[in-house]
Order: C-alpha cells, then structure tokens, then sequence
C-alpha cells in the first residue's frame, strides 16, 4: 500500500474516531440526564486529544503534499489553537447551561466536519489504491 493511501486510511480512521466520539450529552443534560459536574468531566477528557488527534493529522496531510485537505483542516487547527489560547477549550459546569446553545452549535458543526472528511478521505484512499494498481 503506498504512502499516501496509507494516510488517507489514517486519515479515514482518525474522522471515524473523532466523529464517533463526539456526542450527543448536551442534549442528555438539557433532558437532566445527567448533572452539569458529570458532563463536564466526561468531555474535558476528550477536549485536548481530539485537538491534538487533528493537528497531528493535518501536519500528516501537509506533509505528504495533500494540499486541499491540509488547507481545509488547517481552519479548524487555527480555530482550535484559537480556544485554547484564550483559555475556551474546557467545559466549565458553573456556566454549562448559560452556554448550551453555543456548545451544541460547535459540537453539530464539528460532527458535520468530521462527517465530510471521512468521505473525503475515504474516496482519496480508493483513489491512491486504485491508482497503484
């Protein structure tokens, strides 16, 4: 298997990690489900590896050469760099349902993100494959 359809199977599998861990728990907490303390310590653990799981991926992506793909993740690199500079990346449950909606927003836009990459790099890998042969 060469090179770059190797990083496309990274990259598919690292899209199906990322998209399937993102939940639906502001949803668990709008229905009391779940307490605010509860929720905030599930998805804090999850904030810094999914932000570093996707900025070691599209390093990868520039790296090989895969330049539209590299460019399309590199917004959401800078805007994750972006909250964790101005000290936004954790989930503070003081202020949980005050920020729900916004929470919610950036959740379903990031599931959407996630959801178009692994098809995208799905058919990058089938094409890398098929090109090989």
């Amino acid at each position: 298997m060469p090179g770059e359809a190797m990083l496309f199977l990274f990259g598919t599998i690292m899209a199906a990690i990322l998209l399937f861990s993102m939940t639906i728990m502001f949803s668990d907490l709008e229905c009391d489900y779940i307490n605010p303390i509860d929720l905030c310590n599930k998805l804090n653990q999850f904030v810094l590896p999914e932000m570093m799981a996707h900025a070691f991926l599209t390093f990868m992506l520039i790296i090989n050469g895969s330049w539209f793909a590299g460019a399309i993740n590199l917004v959401l690199v800078a805007y994750n760099v972006n909250r964790v500079m101005n000290n936004r990346h954790m989930y503070d449950a003081t202020e949980i349902f005050r920020t729900i909606g916004q929470h919610k927003t950036e959740c379903f836009a990031k599931l959407g993100f996630y959801l178009i990459s692994f098809f995208y790099y799905l058919y990058r890998m089938i094409v890398a494959l098929i090109d090989e042969s």
